[in-house]
């Protein structure tokens, strides 16, 4: 459901969250009961999802925090594969 902003003109500015196009032009302050006009804002647009944002993300948080090396590259899991074709053995090996 969309957020509407209303400016009161006593207090501040208040949320309500109403159906979309349900909202009134004007509604009551929940502090005081002044009548408080719609306010026009921009709409909340979201990307959080998005693989874009997630590579954002992890580009800022890399350039604080860098991952934490806990053995020496080609251990593990990361070990690189080699194929049993004969023409790959001609290339040469790290």
């Amino acid at each position: 459901m969309p957020i509407y902003e209303y400016r009161c003109p006593e207090c501040s500015v208040f949320d309500l969250i109403r159906g979309m196009g349900e909202a009134p032009d004007a509604a009551p302050c929940p502090s005081c009961g002044t009548t408080s006009p719609r306010k026009m804002s921009a709409p909340h647009l979201s990307r959080a999802g998005s693989a874009q944002f997630r590579l954002i993300d992890d580009s800022k948080r890399s350039a604080h925090e860098p991952p934490v090396v806990t053995g020496l590259p080609g251990k593990g899991k990361n070990r690189p594969v080699y194929t049993a074709n004969p023409l790959h053995q001609k290339l040469p090996r790290p």
